[in-house]
Parts: C-alpha cells; sequence; structure tokens
C-alpha cells in the first residue's frame, strides 16, 4: 500500500519528507521493525518511541508514524496529535477494515469477560456457525481448537486488525467474540473495530493505578457503547450500580436487552440454588420459564450464563438452542477450575475484590457443614494498592483460614504488598492467618493445613502460567503446583 493510500482519511498536522513510498507493514517496536514498514513512535508510561526511530529505520522503516519531528532523518514523517491513538487509524486502514465483514460482538466489565466470550462462542457454534474468540487467553478459531498466543487482553491495534482479517479471510469465519479492557477502549487499539453488539458484565475496582478515579473508569468503558449504531444492540447486566449511566450513554437507535437477577430485567434467573455439581435456576424471558442446570458454580456464573443468552437472544437464536449449548459447558480454564477432589482445590484468576468476594461466596456455597474455606492469595505488583486492603478484608471476612502469599510482585518488594493486604485485616491470629511470600511454598503448605472436606480457593493468576518478579518472569502455574502437591489424590 502506497503512504499516500495509507493516510488518505489521517488527521494528521503536519507531513514532513513527503515521498510516496510503498508500505509493507506496521511496526511500533523497533527490534521486531522489518524493510518496508511504517514505524509507530508511540509514546508510553516508561519509553518515547521517537528515541528508537533510528534503530527502526536501520532495520528498514521507510515512513514514521510521529508527534513530534524527529531530526536527522530523511525519510517521510507523518505527525498526529496522539501515535497511540492513531495507530488503530493506519491499521484498519492498512488491513482494509476487516470488522465490517464480520459479526463482531466485544464484550466489556471488570469479571466475567474471558467466559462469556467463550460461551457466546459455543452459543454461536451450537447455531451452526463458525466463531472465533479474542481474548486474555489468546484468541482460537473455535472452541475446539487451540490458544494462540496474545499480550494483551485486548492486542494492539495492528496485531488486531491483522487477526481479524485473517479470520474472516483464511479461515472465512463470519462471527467473532471478543473481549475489550478500559485499556484497549482507552488507548484506541480497538479504534476501526465494527461492532455489531456489545455486552455489559460488571464495574468494579479495577486498574485505578491508571484510571484514578472509578468515574475515568466508567468513561472508558462506555465508549464501547458509544460506537454502536443503528440495529446494533446492546446487553446491560439491569443489577449493576451503573447499569443506568450505560443506558443513557447509549445511541437511541441501538437495541437494548438487560438481564439480571435482583431488578426486573429482559432476561432474569429465578430459583437458583448451588451443589458441587453446579448451580440450577429457572431463566425468564418473554413471559416463558425455562429451566436451566450448568456444570459451571457461583452467583457469578449465573450472571455470565445470563449475559451470554441475552446476547444470543439480541443476534436472534433460539433460546433452547442456547441452553443447549450452555448446558454442556464445564467451565474456562482458570475461572473456577477443579484442579483436585479431596480437598477440594479450586483455582480461579480473581484479582479485584468484587472478584474474589464472588469466589469465595461461591465456593463457600459447596463448602460441607464438616469442612472449612480456605483461602490463599495475593496481590500484584505495580498495580492499584488501594484494592489490597479491601481483598484482604474480603478473605478474611468469608475464609475461615486464609493464607497470603506473592502474585505478580514485578518491581515491588512482595514483603510491602502483603503488608498492605494485612492492614485489612482485623486479627493476624496464626490460627487463621498464614504469611509466605514464596507462592510454591504457600501452594505445598496446603497439605498439611487441609483436611478431604475442605474447600481451597487458589485465587489471583487462574490460567497464567509464570509469575513476574522484579527482574525476570518464571514458569509458574497454580494448577501445576496444586497437583504437585496433591499428588495422589484422585481427580
Amino acid at each position: 500500500m502506497k503512504l499516500d493510500e495509507l493516510i488518505e482519511y489521517l488527521k494528521y498536522k503536519d507531513l514532513i519528507n513527503f515521498k510516496n513510498v510503498e508500505i509493507s507493514g506496521i511496526s511500533y517496536n523497533s527490534n521486531t521493525t522489518k524493510k518496508g514498514d511504517i514505524f509507530v513512535c508511540l509514546v508510553g508510561e516508561h519509553t518515547d518511541g521517537h528515541e528508537y526511530a533510528q534503530k527502526a529505520i536501520d532495520k528498514g522503516a521507510v515512513a514514521l508514524l510521529v508527534e513530534k519531528e524527529v531530526k536527522g532523518v530523511n525519510i517521510p514523517q507523518v505527525q498526529v496529535n496522539s501515535t497511540r491513538h492513531q495507530i488503530a487509524d493506519i491499521a484498519d486502514r492498512f488491513y482494509s477494515s476487516p470488522s465490517k465483514g464480520i459479526n463482531l460482538i466485544g464484550v466489556t466489565g471488570t469479571n466475567g469477560k474471558t467466559t462469556v466470550t467463550h460461551l457466546i462462542q459455543k452459543i454461536i457454534e451450537e447455531n451452526g456457525e463458525k466463531c472465533a474468540l479474542i481474548g486474555t487467553l489468546g484468541y482460537k478459531l473455535s472452541s475446539d481448537s487451540e490458544y494462540r498466543n496474545a499480550k494483551h487482553t485486548t492486542p494492539q491495534a495492528p496485531e488486531l486488525q491483522a487477526t481479524l482479517r485473517m479470520i474472516k479471510d483464511i479461515e472465512k469465519i463470519d462471527n467473532v467474540a471478543m473481549e475489550v479492557s478500559s485499556h484497549a477502549l482507552e488507548q484506541n487499539r480497538v479504534g476501526g473495530c465494527r461492532f455489531n453488539g456489545a455486552v455489559f458484565t460488571n464495574l468494579t475496582q479495577d486498574h485505578l493505578d491508571y484510571h484514578i478515579t472509578m468515574d475515568n473508569y466508567f468513561k472508558a468503558k462506555a465508549l464501547l457503547f458509544q460506537r454502536l449504531g443503528e440495529g446494533d444492540f446492546a446487553v446491560i447486566n439491569f443489577d449493576d450500580e451503573y447499569s443506568e449511566r450505560f443506558l443513557s450513554s447509549i445511541n437511541p437507535e441501538v437495541r437494548k436487552f438487560t438481564y439480571g437477577v435482583k431488578r426486573d430485567a429482559d432476561v432474569m434467573a429465578k430459583n437458583i440454588s448451588f451443589s458441587p455439581n453446579g448451580a440450577e435456576f429457572t431463566l425468564v424471558y418473554n413471559n416463558s420459564e425455562y429451566p436451566v442446570n450448568l456444570h459451571l458454580n457461583g452467583m457469578f456464573s449465573v450472571y455470565n450464563v445470563l449475559a451470554a443468552i441475552t446476547a444470543a437472544i439480541a443476534m436472534g437464536i433460539d433460546i433452547n438452542l442456547s441452553l443447549k449449548a450452555l448446558q454442556n459447558i464445564h467451565g474456562v480454564a482458570g475461572r473456577f477450575e477443579v484442579v483436585n477432589k479431596k480437598p477440594l482445590v479450586i483455582v480461579d484468576y480473581a484479582h479485584t475484590p468484587d472478584g474474589l468476594e464472588n469466589v469465595l461466596k461461591a465456593a463457600r456455597e459447596i463448602t460441607p457443614e464438616n469442612g472449612k474455606l480456605i483461602c490463599l492469595f495475593g496481590c500484584g505488583g505495580d498495580r492499584d494498592a488501594t484494592k489490597r486492603p479491601k481483598m484482604g478484608a474480603i478473605a478474611e471476612k468469608l475464609a475461615d483460614r486464609i493464607i497470603i502469599t506473592s502474585d505478580n510482585p514485578r518491581s515491588e518488594n512482595p514483603q510491602q504488598i502483603i503488608t498492605d493486604i494485612i492492614a485489612g485485616l482485623k486479627s493476624v491470629s496464626t490460627e487463621n492467618v498464614t504469611v509466605e511470600p514464596d507462592r510454591a511454598e504457600a501452594i505445598s503448605m496446603l497439605k498439611t493445613i487441609s483436611n478431604n472436606n475442605d474447600v481451597v480457593v487458589v485465587a489471583g493468576k487462574g490460567h497464567e502460567d509464570y509469575q513476574i518478579l522484579k527482574d525476570k518472569t518464571i514458569h509458574f502455574d497454580d494448577r501445576e503446583e496444586v497437583r504437585k502437591v496433591f499428588a495422589q489424590s484422585v481427580i
């Protein structure tokens, strides 16, 4: 593609050294820049891509997208207000707007995004159509295929647009369910994406190290719904305290659907009960009732299922077909995943106050009267520190015993993170609270702390198979560690 074609609809401030060169790719990392690329000088929290422009040129870059002129180079420079936002515009243009030919469903919220996208994928497949998925675990072309790696919940714009183009043209898939994070919306990683529908799960405290306030966090999430137009649909959790604000932010011509348990929503669940085998409830829609039996557990799973079914209704899929698809699902990797039976050990990604509370409440529902509920968790470093004491208080309130350990400490001192968690506790009695910074050692302690009738929640990392330390990233998988400890137990 020629440079003038690439920037035809771009709002740029200036063209420097303009020459209509051929562009064969888009890069924003000088280490991976290839011959013929336009190099995008991203400005981040810790690095400035303008400083790596010459390195990118040495690797073969033939043009630059900049916020300020890079002196001393003679290749074309396209100057814009924000390279971080406008990389999406050139990525969409370069890959010829692939989302316009796809039924693209975006799912956003603090918790539940991964599960809801998987449920939507299964429903669409049950309806006889192909559906790809993009999210935290990577991307996959069908519910039965393997995940392919992704760096973020929502990839950077060039990778995202390239993936959508591949899904559409090479794999011949016309449906995509995609997790859309608040960072991706704020940074315009999904710029150019044409969403046919959007689903809101919930909004609770997370990422305030980035968004600073809950109001900013809400505004970032709301951007997804403000993209919708005539004929598109929005699915909203009516029980969430932000539901009315989301509904009011949606264009009038967008079709709106609500779901919930507590309020009078379009799609509701009643007569909810839980057992070690899963959840049961009655689905109410359009004055009709449908019995639902799930292998999934916990109230959060009920909400996730309601979100997926409501999205399916919005897409015109028969409700009985949706229920058939969902009742065969046994869960998503690292989401309330049972990895041992005696004691019952559950690994979950819960890393927010609300997420931890939901998981512990679900675990309590299936804890025998003669058993205790044990929670092992930590908090991530270089992230919102205000949630640490809150998570400590929640664990202390809902579990009979807690083990506080490291999560991904990153550049922070693990002991300081633990101290922040302990600040939320009313008591630090050694009978109820154990502190062990080494996560592997903490998990090994479960062998002596727990009995066969107990339920153990190992929270925070879920599907992750790594641990980010100050100076390195190591292989670490909670599920593997638990299985080592209880190697003789029958799953």
